[in-house]
């Protein structure tokens, strides 16, 4: 699951999951990198249509690489910027 947060008032603005019904029926598997895009994908998306166009990329304790890179670079791909 992917989320973009407002740290001012902990609200969940806009979010993506592998467990979505949608998200299942599109891609079999949601544990690899082609899944991550779609979820990066998906979730830029919903970003623009909610009118954010520009946030900040938390990854935790995750390396940026793999599918974390990809989220990423999907979303940006849509028009997110980060």
């Amino acid at each position: 699951m992917c989320q973009l947060i407002d740290d001012e008032s902990g609200k969940t603005l806009a979010s993506a999951s592998t467990q979505e019904k949608a998200f299942k029926a599109e891609v079999p598997y949601g544990g690899n990198c082609e899944a991550a895009k779609k979820i990066g994908e998906i979730l830029g998306k919903r970003a623009l249509a909610a009118g954010i166009e520009r946030c900040r990329f938390d990854r935790g304790q995750f390396r940026f690489h793999g599918r974390v890179a990809e989220i990423a670079n999907a979303a940006r791909e849509v028009g997110l910027q980060f």
